[in-house]
């Protein structure tokens, strides 16, 4: 069974705990530390964007279409449906010729009960990623999220490479969006993230792709996510040396371009509100955020508030963690030199 990773208190006593597994791995795919279950395939979900729009770079597209930052990072994005999103989105889609109706990832239903644009959807600049790669390579844009389709295909072969698995061994379902979902376990997934922090080991090509992305990732974070998301907050505080992505069900990435590491970590009941508090616990264990910043400490150590904003508990991470990080950060204090380049 997995270890208790985060707990929630009421009062005096613990109310909720919730388990998981967590991975650090080097490029090579060595694990420099971990928790848990780290060998069982789990759904990264969103977490994994940022290897699904290697494709995107590597085939030439991005710079076919003369990609920016921003666009980049929203390949890359789950991003909150703000006007910016929305609109850079829809003139994304308008320079390769297409509009709202191309994408398949459907239209979410907003705060009002009203149904919104495609545009509006988390996943709409990872999908008009999709959908640039098709136009680029001279493809069908019609069923481009299907997993047989040229792209898809390519996709999967890009994050098996560098999870370091047999593609066609792959688990691959359906997400939310309609895009593929690929299995992968966390040592894999910490792998493939760490390959984007210390891409040495990649041949050029996608190393260069490796490298563009991670860094309008960086650079624009809050195309990554959005006003008060947690990628964003927590990009903004590793201040260059570390890109974050969050997935559904409880899964969190991060490549640790300051020590050459990729993190994976996942909570078994899915919990978003746990996975938040051990992805920020464990980069501050990595000497990747302070924990002196009131967002961080937010993070992981922050108040259970009523109807009416009293707090009546604490989110923390649970003892056993703490006690284990607390070695983690005299293990990888971040060498400044590896991500000033």
């Amino acid at each position: 069974m997995n270890p208790v990773l985060v707990e929630l208190t009421r009062g005096d006593l613990v109310e909720s705990r919730h388990r998981g597994a967590v991975a650090i791995a080097d490029a090579s795919g060595k694990l420099a530390w971990s928790c848990g279950d780290v060998e069982r395939p789990i759904y990264p979900r969103s977490a994994v964007k940022m290897l699904q729009a290697l494709t995107l770079v590597e085939s030439g597209a991005a710079d076919a279409f003369a990609l920016s930052d921003e666009e980049l990072a929203l390949a890359c994005a789950s991003h909150s449906g703000e006007p910016f999103h929305v609109e850079l989105v829809r003139a994304w889609l308008g320079r390769i010729g297409l509009d709202d109706n191309a994408l398949s990832c459907g239209a979410p239903i907003g705060m009002d009960g009203r149904r919104l644009s495609r545009a509006h959807h988390n996943c709409s600049g990872k999908h008009t990623g999709f959908l640039t790669a098709a136009r680029h390579l001279g493809l069908a844009t019609r069923g481009y999220e299907r997993p047989d389709h040229p792209v898809q295909r390519r996709v999967l072969a890009a994050i098996a490479d560098m999870a370091g698995i047999d593609a066609s061994g792959t688990p691959v379902a359906i997400d939310g969006c309609t895009a593929p979902a690929v299995a992968l376990p966390l040592r894999a997934l910490a792998t493939a993230f760490a390959r984007i922090a210390d891409p040495s080991r990649l041949a050029p090509d996608r190393a260069a792709a490796a490298l563009r992305l991670d860094s309008a990732v960086k650079a624009k974070p809050l195309y990554v996510a959005g006003t008060g998301r947690v990628c964003t907050t927590l990009i903004n505080a590793a201040h260059g040396a570390a890109s974050v992505k969050t997935g559904a069900e409880g899964v969190f990435v991060a490549a640790v371009s300051a020590q050459g590491l990729g993190v994976a970590l996942k909570i078994d009941d899915g919990a978003a509100r746990a996975s938040e508090t051990a992805i920020a616990a464990v980069l501050t264990g990595m000497s990747v955020v302070d924990d002196g910043d009131l967002a961080i400490e937010a993070l992981s150590h922050g108040p259970v508030v009523n109807s009416i904003d009293q707090p009546v508990g604490i989110r923390r991470i649970s003892g056993w963690l703490r006690g284990e990080l607390r070695g983690l950060r005299r293990d990888h204090a971040p060498d400044v030199a590896r991500y000033s380049r």
